[in-house]
């Protein structure tokens, strides 16, 4: 035995030799111990338990997560092999590379055959605009020619002849000064040529046969002069029927031995429109002569339709009286004119054009040259 359990020892016996006396106060914080270790111990128990579960969950969230991926991956991994399928379905469809050679080669034989095409287009039209130019200022003169000789429209051919003194002005060629003194020569004899207002007379003849359309005859008013009539009826007594019946009559009829003028008969029913209807006529002809320049036509279309006015209606009635002025007003106006002749521009324009660069390739070449000169008009 050691010197440290030998005091112990004795210590335990003398306590055994004296009485001890069991205190309450002593048992109680031990129980309470006891307790609070059972507690701690629960508590690290629930604590280990809840951080178990938490890792399960956490293991499962985990494994659920890879599951995701895994099935996400699989999507991808299929959709893969479809595009995939479908990429080797289009370089199936794609033409071999035999294929792509010959249509290599086929394009490059097109841009050939294309340059060389150019190159002969560019040959037949001179590859120049200038050619196109002169063409065009040659048909505005032929237009103008046409223009004059089918409808005497001197202002059209004024404007077409500028046009083409315009384009031989633009080309600044010393050679074309023949052709532009005689279109200097043509537009001055052009601009003092007058203009008949042919549009102006049709409309007025118009509204001359709107007012023939609503033409009445005067209806003739016996004024009670007196005369055989009345003098008969004076020589009753003024009671007897006879009388009455002549003292009637005599507001209807009247005897004249010393006419000083001719009287017309009374227009009504079908010989009133056939007299509306000649008129018409006569004036829609003479409408025509003035819009078509016809001279001849136009005064004799008039002149007709007067004769009708004087055949038919007395002079005494102021709306034939007024019509019949105005025929005769109009009659005097003139629709032809004497236009100035272009055929010596013309003839000058195409001889500068015989001179000029380019014309002897436009000659060798007129059948293919004629097809572009259209399409470029």
């Amino acid at each position: 035995m050691s010197e440290a359990e030998a005091p112990k020892q004795e210590h335990q016996d003398t306590s055994a030799a004296e009485p001890v006396t069991p205190t309450p106060a002593a048992s109680t914080p031990r129980g309470n111990g006891l307790a609070l270790c059972a507690l701690l111990l629960g508590a690290v128990g629930i604590a280990v338990g809840g951080w178990g579960l938490w890792q399960v969950r956490s293991l499962e969230a985990r494994d659920q997560q890879q599951l995701g991926l895994v099935e996400e991956a699989r999507g991808q991994t299929q959709a893969l092999a479809q595009r995939e399928q479908q990429l080797s379905k289009r370089l199936e469809a794609l033409p071999s590379a035999a294929e792509l050679d010959e249509r290599r080669r086929l394009l490059v034989d097109l841009q050939g055959d294309q340059q060389q095409i150019r190159q002969r287009l560019e040959t037949i039209l001179g590859a120049s605009r200038k050619d196109w130019r002169l063409a065009e200022a040659e048909h505005l003169l032929r237009l103008a020619t046409l223009r004059l000789s089918a409808l005497q429209d001197i202002h059209s051919a004024t404007a077409l002849v500028q046009a083409a003194d315009d384009i031989l002005r633009e080309q600044n060629d010393p050679g074309a000064y023949a052709a532009r003194e005689q279109m200097a020569k043509s537009l001055l004899a052009l601009r003092s040529t007058p203009q008949p207002d042919r549009t102006g007379l049709f409309l007025q003849l118009g509204a001359l046969r709107e007012q023939a359309a609503r033409l009445n005859p005067l209806v003739p008013a016996f004024e009670d002069k007196g005369g055989v009539l009345m003098d008969i009826a004076a020589e009753g007594d003024g009671r007897s029927r006879w009388s009455e019946w002549l003292e009637t009559l005599s507001h209807y009829f009247r005897i004249q031995l010393d006419a000083s003028q001719d009287i017309k008969p009374l227009l009504s029913g079908q010989n009133l429109s056939r007299v509306r209807l000649a008129l018409s006529l006569a004036l829609e002809q003479a409408q025509w002569g003035a819009l078509h320049g016809q001279t001849q036509v136009y005064q004799q279309a008039l002149r007709q339709a007067g004769e009708v006015l004087k055949g038919h209606f007395n002079d005494e009635n102021p709306d034939s009286r007024a019509l019949l002025a105005r025929i005769d007003e109009l009659a005097t106006q003139p629709v032809e004119v004497k236009v100035p002749d272009l055929a010596p521009t013309l003839a000058a324009l195409q001889a500068y054009l015989l001179r000029a660069p380019g014309a002897a390739g436009e000659a060798e070449e007129p059948a293919s040259a004629e097809p572009a000169q259209e399409a470029g008009q």
